[in-house]
């Protein structure tokens, strides 16, 4: 058995008083190895910034920036965060969902009403 010692004792974490988390469930339940590099930086920036309820909004060109990435990857990152299932973004707010097991997820969307559907498309391509 590994007995488990910081290396740094004077370094170890605390929580500050802003403080966000990254659910063991990215890793466990896979999430994380149906993400390119790309996508694993976006999704651990909006993790970092969102706040209690996984909301947060910057440009495309902002997060490009900060990122190091050009735009066209930044939505090529975002297209696949989205279809992970692991954000929802509406321009410009994004959300960091839960990880719910397929199931939640799956019956989550059945219940959206076709017309928020249809709403949610038109407001994604007008963007």
């Amino acid at each position: 058995m590994i007995v488990k010692k910081p290396i740094l004792s004077g370094r170890v974490r605390r929580t500050p008083k802003s403080f966000s988390w990254v659910d063991h469930r990215l890793v466990r339940d896979r999430h994380l190895e149906k993400c390119s590099h790309a996508a694993a930086a976006l999704y651990l920036f909006l993790v970092c910034v969102g706040d209690r309820e996984g909301l947060s909004y910057y440009s495309d060109e902002s997060l490009a920036a900060k990122l190091r990435m050009e735009v066209g990857l930044l939505e090529q990152a975002r297209a696949e965060l989205i279809d992970n299932d692991l954000v929802a973004w509406r321009r410009p707010m994004y959300q960091v969902l839960s990880l719910e097991p397929a199931t939640d997820r799956r019956t989550s969307r059945a219940a959206m009403s076709l017309g928020a559907i249809l709403r949610q498309a038109r407001e994604a391509g007008h963007d």
